[in-house]
């Protein structure tokens, strides 16, 4: 039974909300009819209805304090805020400083807090290291550190003892959704990759590195994500607690690919391992010229890029996935067909006019 149904309204603080996750997550939130949200991040956004944005450097410290000192009515804060950068050991020190200053501005005013709710990824379990134990579990043990996702729950764990506030961690496979300027954005690579080989004539070649195209997967839709993400925060059986949040399915992409490819209207031919980051970096000026031609919203090519992104997928030679079961036992039973997401996200980028 949900612990907080008849509560209204709750307040969700969204930390990250113009990035996949946090965007999708709000997009959940406003379909609810109990929750007012205050979204924050670097970018701002529209404030309408239930929803205002606030703009912040979470990195700062006192530019944290002084935007979010009067947020007192805050009950819920959901974390998904991220910065890159290009070693697993330089992500350590920003994205721990950004949930400590967001916790420690939000914690000592607000009184009704009840959750924090904080997104990870299967780094947890070294996923992005080499070939990993499957299915992992959120009882395996950590691996040799650094690796930011470990810290921010070990900082959460610390912080919670002797309150009243719970916290939840959510550990998604890739996350699928729309998104724009996003670094992590494996949909709009694939149809941007996909747009940009139709109107070269090519057909579609899975660019991965030799036996990813065999490797057996799994993806989490961000809708779904988003979902989970509430439930967990206001489930008091899911109080201090990690989750694996899976669509439910297994997949190859030498099954998936063809499929994909017959979307876009195109054949595929034999995988040719490449990097997206280097064969895609002159092709600007195209983009700009399909804009103009297909009537396209006027998106820059930096906005719809995330090529680094998709040679870190395309890479995993081996199998990626995760036991979602214990989320189930729990309550949630939410699930969706990989191949739908990809096709349903598509769909959404034509409505947007993102690719032709």
């Amino acid at each position: 039974m949900n612990i907080e149904s008849q509560i209204s309204p709750k307040v969700a603080l969204v930390a990250g909300a113009n990035g996949v996750i946090g965007r999708n997550l709000i997009d959940h939130l406003l379909t609810l009819p109990d929750w007012d949200i205050i979204g924050v991040s670097r970018r701002g956004g529209e404030s309408n209805g239930r929803i205002r944005y606030v703009t912040a450097d979470l990195l700062d410290i006192d530019d944290t304090r002084k935007k979010l000192s009067g947020l007192t009515e805050v009950t819920h804060i959901f974390y998904a805020a991220y910065q890159d950068r290009p070693t697993w050991a330089e992500l350590v020190p920003p994205n721990l400083a950004m949930l400590v200053n967001i916790v420690e501005a939000i914690e000592p005013i607000a009184s009704g807090l009840k959750h924090i709710s904080l997104m990870q990824g299967y780094k947890v379990y070294g996923a992005h290291l080499g070939p990993f134990k499957t299915p992992a579990r959120e009882t395996d043990a950590n691996h040799m550190p650094p690796e930011f996702n470990v810290d921010q729950q070990d900082f959460l764990e610390r912080r919670q003892k002797g309150k009243s506030w719970t916290w939840s961690a959510l550990r998604p496979s890739v996350v699928c959704g729309f998104s724009l300027g996003n670094p992590m954005n494996l949909a709009m690579v694939i149809a941007i990759y996909a747009s940009i080989s139709k109107e070269l004539g090519l057909p579609l070649r899975f660019p991965g590195k030799p036996g990813a195209y065999d490797s057996l997967l799994e993806m989490t839709d961000a809708g779904l994500l988003a979902k989970a993400t509430v439930w967990a925060a206001t489930e008091k059986r899911c109080a201090n607690q990690a989750f694996n949040i899976t669509n439910g399915d297994l997949f190859r992409w030498n099954e998936l690919w063809p499929k994909i490819a017959h979307y876009f209207g195109l054949e595929t031919a034999p995988p040719l391992q490449m990097s997206l980051d280097i064969v895609m970096s002159d092709k600007e000026q195209l983009w700009n010229q399909m804009i103009e031609k297909h009537g396209l919203s006027r998106h820059s090519y930096k906005d719809v890029s995330s090529w680094p992104f998709g040679d870190f997928v395309f890479s995993w030679n081996y199998d990626f996935f995760a036991d979602g079961t214990k989320a189930r036992r729990l309550g949630f039973h939410e699930y969706i067909d990989t191949e739908a997401m990809f096709m349903n996200i598509f769909d959404d980028f034509r409505r947007r006019k993102v690719i032709p």
